[in-house]
């Protein structure tokens, strides 16, 4: 059975122009370009550094779009080449309370006019940036190394500036002996950033499946959200598991680190099967036990995200971890309960009047009395790893 949205289809497309220009050529360095300024913009909400930025309409091609975006918001006119330098993603809130992945191809303008006016002028402040002032100043970190990749030179200095090892390397790519000895370098990775980015994905996908569950028409949104989410867990587990394999001296056991990763993994894969449940039988309105089991897993999903920093230093935190384990472990029970209260009322319900709703309603409680269970099963993993480390 085809699922009820595929990746590629969940995600919402936009343009983008990057608006740039040049002060001038450095002459030592042939080919290489010096003084590259990229100009961005306010967002109106929040006030933000952004680029122009906006949706392809139906009379447009991609780079006239583009064009036309930072003609009407940044009000510049010049060059703009119609193959895209990039993409970059960042998250689009809906006015329903959804957090949406907005995938955004990226066209660089040359600049050739600056308008004195421009339709979003009194809306926006613009300014000009070097490559590396706007990087920073640009939240989205795909963006970010759009722009730092924008200009060759940025890369060569980088190199200049990398020290002994980075000149070897440079002067003996491809050569299989310090291959060999960069493969000897102890590695310790990066796990505790990866799980604590896990559970903030778990976390939002939580959310949103509190919000899926409060019902109302804006329910397809939520459930696009809950699989996004899930996909970026996916990609974050992959990290992990990838780099238990390269990663020559890890914080914790490698059985551990696995098995955590993939209990974290496990409560937003149920998310995403209790989110396919309710789109296969469109379920719009939900009893209150269902919504009651929401909010247990949105707390759960908190502690969680809470445990992960504390595992950079276990002997340290051991204390706490175990208080948040045994609260992860009475979510669970709780939810048991929750869950044969809402079976109850929805079997004498429907349970002979429509068995086709309390089958429906049956198997949704199903799948958020998982949910609750990989939470659990995080918990056991977390007090295995101070058991073993406090």
């Amino acid at each position: 059975m085809k699922p009820p949205y595929r990746r590629e289809e969940s995600i919402i497309r936009q343009i983008a122009a990057l608006p740039y220009r040049f002060d001038g050529v450095d002459v030592g360095s042939p080919g290489v370009i010096d003084g590259v300024q990229v100009l961005l913009i306010t967002s109106r909400a929040t006030r933000r550094w952004v680029i122009p930025k906006g949706n392809i309409g139906a009379n447009h091609s991609p780079h006239a779009a583009a064009a036309a975006e930072a003609e009407e918001e940044a009000g510049v006119l010049g060059a703009l080449c119609p193959v895209p330098l990039g993409a970059f993603r960042y998250r689009k809130l809906r006015a329903s309370g959804a957090s949406l992945m907005v995938d955004v191809d990226v066209y660089p303008l040359a600049v050739t006019q600056e308008l004195d006016n421009w339709k979003e002028r009194a809306e926006r402040e613009r300014r000009w940036f070097t490559l590396a002032e706007a990087a920073k100043a640009v939240d989205e970190p795909d963006l970010r190394e759009l722009m730092r990749s924008f200009a060759p030179d940025q890369f060569q200095l980088a190199v200049r500036q990398g020290g002994p090892i980075a000149t070897i390397g440079n002067k003996q790519k491809g050569s299989s002996m310090f291959a060999w000895f960069q493969r000897l370098l102890p590695k310790t990775g990066n796990f505790f950033a990866l799980f604590e980015a896990h559970a903030a994905t778990v976390l939002a996908g939580a959310e949103a499946t509190s919000r899926l569950l409060d019902g109302g028409s804006a329910a397809p949104e939520h459930i696009r959200e809950i699989i996004e989410r899930e996909h970026d867990a996916d990609d974050i587990t992959r990290q992990v598991l990838q780099s238990v394999r390269a990663t020559f001296l890890t914080p914790f056991d490698r059985a551990a680190i696995t098995a955590l990763i993939g209990a974290l993994d496990d409560t937003i894969d149920e998310m995403q099967a209790a989110a396919n449940a309710i789109d296969l039988y469109g379920v719009r309105e939900f009893a209150p036990e269902m919504r009651d089991m929401a909010g247990l897993i949105v707390d759960a999903a908190r502690v969680a995200a809470e445990a992960m920093p504390l595992l950079r230093d276990v002997s340290r935190n051991g204390e706490r971890l175990h208080e948040l384990t045994e609260r992860l472990i009475r979510i669970e029970g709780h939810a048991d309960e929750v869950h044969a209260a809402g079976l109850k009322r929805s079997l004498q319900a429907y349970g002979t009047s429509d068995t086709l709703r309390f089958v429906t309603e049956r198997e949704i409680y199903k799948h958020l009395e998982r949910i609750v269970d990989a939470f659990e099963d995080v918990a056991d993993e977390i007090d295995g790893i101070v058991i073993d480390h406090a």
